[in-house]
């Protein structure tokens, strides 16, 4: 069937600068470039991945959205049209990578930070400490201490398993098998260096990265894939996998083709097997049965590392949050609408979950009316993209954040959204041997440190002008923030005063 889909993307190539070196034919991996006498471009095949804009020495390409005139029609408009047209030559799911992309309002740029001025001074940041510090776990309602004779205090009161973060940003789950060795590689040696962490997602822990065990959160998800005892033990933290934002209810799928010899021994399975991860957890029910898996985790870890549960943001989230915690949890994840991935079904990205925000705003009010809010940590994911997004988090009740598709750009990622395809130009959403070897893990290591360091000092700078010294003192304080251009029911949800509100 000749397809009727017009591309999506011109490229254009200057050929009185173009040199004929071939680097954008060697550099495409999606067969966009060829060579014929002079570098003739396949416009239908280009993704705007950008790679061959970037390695031209020359400048001489451009790639442009291809800006057809179609009828103007509110209800249909041209992306519609495009979608049914594919579906109608393939008879196929319109599958797709990354989070929502909808014109959804992002309501971290709704939302300003206070500032002190005259009677409640600043703090300068280059003066003083600044203190980013924080723990993840089950946290005491109070402190107990006792003297002896000596006059040596000592703790009385159990402290539950902790996992120190020197930054409030966690590097989110990207399993091995949907990202490159490289990727994983990279977050890890980043996570060491900035004294954070990374998640392994659903597929095994690659045996060389064992020893950056004190940075890595390990996953046990519905398909049990590179689940043991030494994997559970080779982490700071564990985290079961409920669901995820961009495709909450559904599960995963790893193609065959991805599953080479080390993927198939981290993952436990044959290669050239897809990889398949229901739905539900076949063990998971009910909260009971949930609570059974917590502690049979925690059992198997000697009781010495945080187990966190990681959901969808959905509409009763925070009546599922406080189950979570209720059951066990140290720890709630909870992943908004706009949270990446390397594949899911289109129609499940665009219209299943909801924002992050509302759902981070909804667990908090929860858990601190139901006065259990220090029984667990929260993590938030699902379109943190700068430091000021990390900020407003914590002011809404988060612990800290959590960055999947941020680290990736840092890495390299252009966003072109054909992750599932395994043809990623920049090293990071394939297992192609030439493709993987495109990502240097040491430059990549650098870059995620650089962008940490970074945020680091912007959070500093935010805590400074709000007069506070700790990350912790902004946790959960709301009042410290303002909404612009929202209506009143999503300010009431959000728990935030409109702009130009006192205290």
């Amino acid at each position: 069937m000749n397809s009727e889909l017009p591309p999506e993307f011109i490229v254009k190539v200057d050929y009185d600068r173009c040199r004929r070196c071939r680097r954008c034919v060697m550099n495409c991996s999606f067969g966009c470039m060829t060579f014929k006498d002079r570098v003739v471009p396949e416009h239908r095949r280009c993704v705007a991945c950008q790679r061959c804009v970037t390695y031209c020495p020359e400048y001489a390409i451009t790639v442009s959205k291809n800006e057809l005139a179609y009828k103007e029609n509110e209800n249909w408009s041209p992306e519609i049209r495009k979608n049914i047209l594919k579906q109608a030559e393939t008879g196929g799911m319109l599958l797709t990578g990354m989070g929502n992309p909808r014109e959804y309002p992002i309501l971290w740029d709704h939302l300003l930070i206070d500032a002190c001025q005259v009677t409640n001074p600043s703090i300068d940041p280059l003066r003083e400490p600044m203190e980013l510090r924080t723990f993840l776990g089950r946290k005491p309602e109070r402190l107990e201490f006792s003297m002896d004779e000596a006059g040596e205090i000592d703790l009385v009161t159990e402290i539950e398993p902790q996992v120190r973060l020197d930054v409030p940003v966690v590097f989110g789950a990207m399993s091995y098998g949907a990202v490159s060795l490289n990727v994983h590689r990279s977050l890890a040696m980043a996570a060491s260096r900035s004294g954070t962490l990374m998640n392994t997602g659903e597929g095994g822990l690659h045996r060389e990265l064992y020893p950056y065990s004190g940075n890595i959160i390990v996953q046990v998800a519905s398909g049990r894939f590179g689940v043991h005892s030494e994997y559970l033990n080779t982490s700071a933290m564990v985290e079961i996998k409920i669901g995820q934002g961009a495709k909450p209810g559904i599960g995963g799928h790893l193609p065959g083709e991805k599953v080479g010899e080390d993927i198939s021994k981290t993952r436990m399975i044959p290669v050239g097997t897809d990889a398949l991860s229901p739905a539900p957890h076949h063990d998971i029910y009910s909260i009971e049965d949930l609570s059974q898996l917590i502690f049979a985790i925690k059992e198997a870890t000697d009781y010495e590392k945080p187990v966190s549960v990681k959901i969808s943001a959905v509409h009763n989230v925070a009546a599922i949050a406080s189950g979570i915690v209720r059951a066990g949890a140290d720890v709630v994840t909870i992943d908004g609408f706009r949270g990446g991935t390397g594949a899911t079904p289109m129609v499940i990205r665009d219209n299943v979950g909801i924002p992050i925000e509302l759902a981070l705003a909804a667990v908090d009010e929860r858990l601190r009316e139901e006065g259990i809010r220090n029984n667990a940590s929260i993590l938030c994911a699902g379109g943190i993209r700068s430091s000021g997004d990390v900020a407003k988090a914590i002011a809404l009740g988060a612990d800290a954040a959590v960055i999947g598709t941020a680290a990736l750009v840092a890495l390299g990622c252009r966003i072109c959204q054909k992750c599932y395809t395994g043809n990623c130009a920049w090293g990071i959403a394939t297992q192609k041997p030439e493709l993987v070897r495109r990502l240097n893990p040491q430059i990549g290591a650098d870059r995620l440190t650089n962008l940490l360091a970074a945020w680091s000092l912007e959070l500093k700078e935010i805590l400074g002008s709000l007069g506070v010294n700790s990350i912790e003192s902004l946790r959960g304080s709301r009042e410290r923030l303002r909404g612009v251009g929202l209506d009143s029911q999503t300010l009431e949800l959000l728990g935030v005063k409109p702009a130009g509100v006192g205290q």
